[in-house]
């Protein structure tokens, strides 16, 4: 799905910037820079070449990249309505907009350095369980200007970058890997992207803090 016809929603999307309150929801799609790192999460129609020889998932420098695109969605089996905040501790999925597979991990070796592999599994949005990711973040929600961290929620590893870098036929892009241990590696922020505006859930509880 191309990120062009998803601004045919018209008022249902708010793009960053909009005054509207800064938290990330179910149903945008966005990009995750790796704030240590510099770079995107990134997927491709280029398969590894050892361990599953799924979709390879990198870190790429470019900003402008249409292949950096990811959107928000529920965890396996489950519906995340439109603009539903997410919570910290929420498990969710992220399904690579143009190629419409799921970021995922599995026991298999990451090719450079040797972590945990990480891929793009699935067909239409469709993958399994191996799929959904743990978001940690302070506060009761992931806001945008927020760092979190994506721990996979069968394997605990933690969607990370450090720094090992491809050669052809994707030179100069960055492996994306799972790390067991929490490090400056894999903290990550929500950068550019259509954001859905906050459902009635969000204000409703804002509400009942202020009574």
């Amino acid at each position: 799905m191309a990120v062009v016809s998803l601004l045919l929603f018209g008022g249902l999307w708010s793009a960053v910037g909009a005054s509207t309150p800064a938290v990330v929801t179910c149903g945008s799609v966005v990009k995750l820079l790796n704030t240590r790192h510099n770079v995107r999460l990134h997927s491709h129609d280029v398969r590894y070449g050892s361990g599953s020889g799924q979709q390879s998932v990198t870190g790429v420098t470019s900003v402008d990249d249409s292949n950096s695109y990811w959107r928000i969605r529920g965890k396996t089996s489950t519906v995340c309505e439109r603009g539903t905040p997410i919570r910290c501790g929420q498990p969710i999925r992220l399904t690579h907009v143009n190629t419409g597979r799921n970021l995922h991990s599995h026991h298999f070796t990451s090719p450079l350095s040797g972590n945990q592999e990480v891929s793009a599994f699935g067909e239409e949005g469709e993958g399994d369980y191996l799929d959904d990711w743990t978001v940690l973040c302070n506060g009761p929600y992931w806001v945008r200007d927020g760092e979190v961290r994506f721990k996979h929620s069968s394997t605990d590893v933690m969607l990370s970058v450090t720094g090992e870098q491809y050669g052809r036929p994707i030179s100069g892009q960055k492996e994306v890997h799972g790390m067991a241990q929490p490090s400056q590696n894999n903290y990550w922020k929500a950068m550019e992207g259509i954001f859905m505006k906050p459902s009635e859930l969000l204000k409703a509880e804002a509400h009942h803090a202020e009574l």
